[in-house]
């Protein structure tokens, strides 16, 4: 899978917003591959000609992202989104301190911007927690068990009637 794609497809989710374009995540997702492979153990890289991200395996066989590793990714760029709204508003909300104004029957009133801070921040703690689960689960089922101990082909010898404990109590 390519970066554009990945770009692509994040754009297209939220919704293909006028303030982003694809070309700008594109760069957010080549600076933050990094932070993919710390957060997963893996060691992606970007190819330099075909914008490819893949990696090699034990065999030294290039293989591409999938699609869990790619979501991953998007909820990386969803929480870095949520950032850089965060930081918008808070600096906003210190320059508007008049919030409503009443005068002569017509009345106006200003969106509360630190509400609005307030909201974003929990949207932005779910994608984080949502962000951590993926992860979790993604080690899950990539863990492999580093040794089998035991036989499992012996069958296992029991008492054939359960012990009573009580037997000795008087």
């Amino acid at each position: 899978m390519k970066v554009v794609d990945i770009a692509d497809e994040i754009y297209r989710e939220l919704g293909r917003p006028t303030d982003t374009s694809i070309a700008s995540i594109s760069f957010w997702i080549r600076s933050n591959i990094g932070a993919l492979n710390n957060h997963i153990n893996m060691e992606f890289v970007i190819d330099g000609t075909t914008l490819e991200v893949s990696y090699l395996d034990d065999v030294d066989v290039k293989v591409n992202i999938n699609i869990e590793e790619a979501s991953i990714l998007k909820k990386m760029y969803l929480i870095y989104d949520y950032d850089n709204k965060l930081r918008t508003v808070t600096g906003a909300a210190s320059w508007d301190s008049v919030l409503e104004i009443d005068d002569a029957g017509t009345k106006v009133k200003k969106v509360n911007k630190s509400e609005i801070g307030k909201t974003l921040a929990q949207a932005k703690k779910e994608e984080v927690l949502q962000l951590n689960s993926l992860i979790n689960s993604y080690k899950l089922k990539e863990s492999k068990p580093r040794q089998v101990a035991g036989d499992d082909t012996v069958e296992g010898k029991f008492p054939e009637e359960p012990i009573n404990r009580n037997r000795w109590k008087n």
